[in-house]
């Protein structure tokens, strides 16, 4: 029991570790959001195919259908999330995109409660808190006045990734990462709808690339991976740590630096989290030997 946990930690934070880059190399490039959004879904869904083609070869159909319906949800939800995500930054201001985007870890842990009665321990409760708390103080700074439809979009990308974590924690002898591509073509899909079928120049292509073929798809798959061994509010409160190590590198790389509010609730998120890590190496230890 102990060692899974170690495990989805494990897999889990190395899946955070990959998709830190994300904002930084968004920002970089200086394309329009649904050129951005095409590229990233087309390019998303073939490094997919080439990642789940390596690990499972001609035994990828089979893994496809031993997901089920529970595999095409998560496809659907892993692009509302994502589309969720684009159009709540282009409607509303940043920081209420952040505030709300924070909440995902308490909604998974709902979602889980009612639906599946997964009841997490009081001491993941109280690191959700805290790091739902510190990311929230982070994101305040830029908290602002936008459109409605930013704020509901932001809404549905929090569930949807709640959601998304949920269902794969709910069949664990299924692999749902195999079917993110599926989600991936869908947002490139609605991307051409708008008109984001467009080449970048050379230099957003190289970055687009270097996200989207190595950074992402890699992330993806591990944090799809996560709720197989950990409950689906750890993963999602695992992914508040992007939102610190993303800061720290846009700061050093682009120098833009970071108001005193981001970095004391960056402190507190990642405080938290090396804490929880603690706790849960500490406890398997003391298993191991006791067993």
């Amino acid at each position: 029991m102990h060692a899974t946990r170690i495990k989805g930690l494990t897999i889990a934070a190395v899946g955070v570790l990959f998709i830190t880059p994300d904002a930084l190399l968004v920002k970089i490039t200086s394309v329009d959001p649904v050129v951005f959004l095409f590229w990233r879904g087309l390019l998303l869904a073939l490094s997919f195919l080439m990642i789940n083609s390596c690990r499972y070869g001609a035994g990828l159909l089979d893994e496809m259908k031993r997901c089920g319906w529970k595999g095409w949800f998560c496809a659907l939800a892993f692009a509302v999330s994502t589309l969720g995500f684009v159009v709540g930054m282009k409607n509303t201001a940043a920081g209420n995109v952040l505030v709300i985007l924070n909440t995902a870890p308490v909604i998974a842990a709902l979602i889980a409660w009612v639906v599946w009665r997964e009841v997490l321990p009081l001491r993941t409760w109280v690191i959700i808190g805290v790091c739902v708390a510190g990311a929230t103080i982070m994101a305040w700074g830029e908290w602002g006045r936008g459109e409605p439809l930013g704020m509901i979009m932001a809404v549905t990308a929090a569930t949807a990734l709640a959601a998304n974590l949920n269902v794969a924690r709910s069949h664990p002898d299924a692999d749902m990462s195999v079917m993110l591509m599926f989600g991936a073509l869908v947002l490139a899909a609605i991307a051409a709808g708008f008109g984001g079928a467009q080449l970048p120049s050379a230099r957003d292509s190289f970055f687009i690339g270097l996200l989207c073929l190595v950074f992402l798809p890699v992330a993806a798959t591990l944090i799809q991976i996560g709720p197989r061994y950990i409950p689906a509010a750890e993963v999602s409160m695992m992914l508040l740590l992007e939102t610190v190590i993303g800061a720290f590198l846009v700061w050093l790389v682009l120098g833009e630096v970071p108001t005193t509010l981001s970095l004391i609730g960056g402190v507190i998120v990642f405080s938290a989290l090396l804490a929880h890590g603690w706790i849960e190496v500490s406890r398997f230890r003391k298993a191991r030997l006791n067993g």
